[in-house]
């Protein structure tokens, strides 16, 4: 799905992928950077429908 125009101008935008993790790191919710097709920089956001997740190991 494309990021909408006016999503894209709310957001902040990250010049590279480490600066992006280290806010992500810092915030309360889970967030994970990605490149968004409107500006072509880096977005947050905390959705994971549709998106590869690693594994946990099994608790027990």
């Amino acid at each position: 799905m494309r990021t909408r125009l006016s999503i894209c101008r709310r957001k902040t935008r990250f010049a590279s992928e480490a600066e992006a993790r280290g806010v992500a790191a810092r915030a309360d919710v889970a967030l994970r950077p990605y490149r968004c097709d409107r500006c072509g920089q880096l977005h947050l956001t905390s959705r994971t429908k549709g998106k590869w997740q690693p594994r946990t190991a099994p608790h027990g």
